[in-house]
């Protein structure tokens, strides 16, 4: 039954996991299966050859595995893959847009910044939306070289986590910025370190409940929501099982998971 199948929820490591966070407040009694391309991690580096071809292979996996829809949780493997991923497979595929339109919307400076990774910031789509709304506000753009591997340790409150989100976002702040868009879903688990840094100086805009309410929407309209009023189960897997994956992912995820090899 197509209402029960799961959700296909991916990501090169462990920062979709906010995205899933956001899916289980919204859609509490649905199926989730969520990869991790540990094995290919960080996609931010990679190029977009690369990034189509993994997120190609992981796709037909969720598939292969009856998944009812699928959510790119990683606003680079977005950017770079989702159109091909459209045309090959029939059944809905959400991705992951950074909040600019949100951001200059709701700008009083008339200045917002976005952070996001370097792979993400060269792609056609994102020059695009960024220039949708260049008229608006001015865009600064950071590429944040280190906040991917800060969240893949988990180092998210120490003093060296502090430090390198510091270098990024007081020069921000400096140039008038009133509104921080997270372009990259791992930088959610940063949200804490980065507003005890702004202050209340800026306002954060992360995409995570956009996505799951978009997918909730899609659901809804093809009808295809679980029927069931219990809490769905959650399976995680990953291209690579080596290097503490399950304690990385159990730490961010809240609680102790298996997680299996892909």
């Amino acid at each position: 039954m197509v209402k029960k199948s799961p959700i296909g929820v991916f990501d090169s490591g462990v920062g979709g996991l906010s995205i899933i966070h956001s899916i289980r407040r919204e859609l509490p009694s649905e199926n989730i299966i969520y990869v991790a391309d540990f094995k290919c991690s960080p996609y931010g580096n990679k190029s977009k050859e690369v990034i189509e071809d993994r997120s190609e292979y992981i796709v037909e996996f969720l598939f292969n595995r009856g998944c009812k829809a699928i959510v790119v949780a990683c606003n680079t493997a977005t950017v770079n893959s989702i159109g091909k991923l459209r045309r090959k497979f029939n059944i809905p595929i959400v991705g992951v847009e950074p909040g600019i339109k949100s951001a200059a919307k709701q700008s009083n400076s008339g200045v917002i910044a976005v952070l996001a990774t370097e792979r993400t910031i060269k792609s056609a789509s994102f020059k695009a939306l960024k220039s949708r709304f260049s008229h608006q506000v001015r865009i600064e753009v950071k590429a944040c070289q280190g906040f991917v591997e800060l969240v893949e340790d988990g180092d998210l409150n120490s003093e060296t986590s502090i430090k390198v989100v510091n270098g990024y976002i007081l020069p921000l702040l400096s140039k008038g910025a009133d509104h921080i868009v997270l372009g990259c879903t791992h930088y959610s688990f940063l949200t804490p370190v980065i507003e005890k840094i702004v202050e209340g100086k800026a306002t954060i805009i992360d995409t995570a409940k956009p996505v799951a309410l978009e997918l909730k929407n899609r659901l809804t309209n093809l009808n295809i929501l679980h029927p069931s009023h219990d809490v769905g189960e959650v399976q995680f897997f990953s291209t690579d099982t080596s290097s503490n994956v399950s304690k990385r992912i159990s730490d961010l995820w809240g609680c102790s998971v298996d997680v299996l090899e892909m």
